[in-house]
């Protein structure tokens, strides 16, 4: 058996899930990850399971459930999902775009930009991050490349929102691909608000600036593993939003082999 180390983002593997997600999810203990991360919820069940069965599930596979995307929270639906990702056992609730819309998208490039005026974003990740911690769970907002790059007001979203959230409640998963494409360094975002990036999506990226698996690509993810310490980092998930040529379930193998080969624990 693999090295027993790290946790796959199932958004990964997601067309395997919807078509047989017990299957997959033996595979993905197979190759050796430790823990997972959702991105199937949908009518208060995660891939079709309620959350009590996905729980089980899990557990029976000896994976354990570390944290959920939860593109569609509201103020008015967080509750129900809360005590949903509750229930699955859950640690982390995860807002992987800005939510209720606080974003536009060009047509044209299908390019996505922040809003303008941050604040309500603020006020509702403060919000939902205070029902997280009431329910026992972590608030954590993930990034794209968007929230990196400065918007027309001449502010770097991301660096607006970390100073304005509440630490207490709203942290962040640092998709290390998407910063790298912004032109930022992680790393420099770790000195600059230690403490406050409590996940990482270790994604590479190839020569062309094409997701890759983890260890083939360009990122140097040793030196910002060296600064996990100053990162706040708790936890990490190998995650390729698209694999092209190759399966998923192939692609998972080889950056679960990359992490061990880099150093990750």
């Amino acid at each position: 058996a693999q090295q027993k180390l790290g946790g796959l983002a199932l958004y990964t593997v997601r067309e395997d899930m919807s078509k047989d997600p017990i299957a997959t999810l033996e595979e993905v203990a197979m190759e050796g990850y430790a823990y997972i991360e959702a991105a199937g919820y949908k009518d208060r069940k995660y891939y079709g399971m309620e959350p009590g069965e996905f729980k089980k599930s899990l557990a029976n596979l000896g994976l354990e459930p570390m944290s959920t995307h939860q593109p569609t929270v509201t103020l008015d639906n967080a509750d129900q999902l809360i005590s949903d990702a509750r229930a699955a056992g859950f640690k982390y609730f995860v807002i992987p775009v800005p939510p209720e819309g606080h974003y536009t998208r060009d047509p044209e490039t299908q390019k996505r930009h922040m809003d303008g005026d941050l604040e309500p974003l603020i006020e509702m990740l403060n919000a939902i991050g205070k029902k997280c911690e009431d329910a026992g769970l972590q608030l954590l907002y993930h990034n794209h490349d968007f929230e990196y790059e400065k918007n027309a007001q001449g502010i770097v979203p991301i660096e607006f929102m970390i100073e304005n959230t509440d630490p207490d409640y709203v942290n962040f998963q640092m998709d290390l691909y998407w910063v790298t494409k912004a032109g930022a360094d992680p790393v420099a975002y770790f000195n600059k608000y230690p403490g406050r990036f409590k996940a990482w999506h270790v994604k590479d990226m190839d020569k062309e600036g094409n997701f890759a698996p983890v260890g083939t690509g360009t990122i140097d993810f040793s030196r910002i593993l060296k600064e996990k310490k100053k990162s706040g980092m708790e936890f990490y998930l190998v995650e390729q939003d698209r694999t092209f040529d190759k399966k998923p379930l192939e692609v998972i193998k080889v950056s679960h082999k990359g992490l061990v080969d880099i150093g990750f624990e």
